[in-house]
């Protein structure tokens, strides 16, 4: 018994490996008959795994999907790699997915070999996000599955939407209708990319406010997103620019009179470039001219502009209102 099921549990690894096997050919890599290896076909068909048969001269097998979820083979790297993310998701209380993935966790946890078990619980990994003061967006996972189906599937997704903060459904508003294109998570939260039938315009949906309507349908043609490429896309909507570049809509380069690596601690998205003199170049952006220039002030340094020009008239403009606010303050105090 011991041998069959070693036996089993190396022909499910050789079926995981690729699309199609020929009975020849498991039956060589294994050691066995071509009967056994149908005999050992029909067991891992008893024990839930969808194992097709493949036409063809030599003939062969195909494992493809099923109606349940049978156990799982998986080697080394991919059981890390499992683990890790899972992982990582279960340490964000706010994800919708975190507590089915801390139970998944568990149970992979249970059964993995103790060569590997010591490998992961020396590799713990907590994903750590700046706070967010914005109030918890949690979406319903059954809304998630529903939403990533219809854009599986492409059929065109009618939804109630609420558009305001307080999360109220608008009373007496029809239905959005748009074909959905991609689901994607930003800054802690799932949105929806989708083309608004409506509006004959893409927009960008909170999942958390999605309450679909079912049946979904008709089906569809996917359209190309803007741009081409749905990161850049996205990006660019959140950071307020309009040529779907994924850039900031203004960006602009500064030397400050500080040196490369302190500026690097403090520079999340941006480019430092070490100059000769101790001094570094800053390429930074940001949505608009006033921010970008408030957001140069930060690094309390002399601050020299190479370039643009509507970044030298922000900090002409912060500077005047800032001597104003001083004027008034020290008008008051006297």
């Amino acid at each position: 018994m011991a041998k069959t099921s070693a036996r089993l549990l190396a022909l499910l690894s050789l079926l995981q490996t690729r699309r199609d096997w020929s009975g020849a050919l498991l039956a060589d890599r294994l050691g066995i008959s071509l009967r056994t290896v149908r005999r050992d076909v029909d067991r891992l068909r008893e024990l839930g795994y969808s194992v097709a048969a493949v036409k063809g001269p030599d003939g062969g097998y195909r494992l493809s999907t099923g109606t349940e979820l049978p156990p799982l083979l998986f080697d080394d790297e991919q059981a890390l790699a499992l683990t890790v993310a899972l992982q990582i998701t279960a340490s964000r209380p706010d994800d919708t997915l975190a507590e089915p993935a801390a139970r998944a966790l568990n149970t992979i946890s249970q059964v993995m070999p103790a060569r590997l078990r010591h490998r992961i619980n020396a590799l713990q990994v907590t994903a750590v996000e700046p706070p967010d003061t914005r109030p918890p967006a949690t979406v319903d996972s059954d809304t998630l599955f529903t939403v990533s189906a219809a854009v599986h599937a492409r059929e065109i997704l009618r939804f109630d939407y609420a558009s305001g903060d307080d999360n109220d459904q608008a009373a007496g508003k029809p239905p959005r209708r748009v074909e959905p294109h991609d689901v994607i998570t930003w800054g802690g939260r799932w949105y929806l990319i989708a083309f608004d039938l409506d509006q004959q315009d893409w927009r960008i949906f909170r999942a958390d406010r999605i309450t679909p309507r079912i049946p979904t349908g008709p089906r569809f043609t996917r359209r190309e997103i803007p741009g081409g490429d749905v990161a850049a896309y996205a990006t660019s909507v959140f950071r307020g620019s309009t040529d779907h570049s994924g850039n900031w809509p203004c960006q602009g380069t500064v030397i400050l009179d500080l040196d490369a690596a302190t500026v690097a601690l403090y520079t999340r998205e941006g480019l430092v470039e070490r100059l000769e003199d101790g001094r570094c170049r800053l390429t930074l952006g940001s949505w608009s001219w006033p921010s970008l220039a408030s957001a140069l002030a930060k690094y309390d340094a002399e601050i020299e502009v190479v370039g643009p020009p509507e970044l030298t008239d922000a900090f002409t403009h912060l500077g005047n209102r800032f001597l104003r606010t001083a004027a008034r303050f020290t008008a008051t105090e006297a």
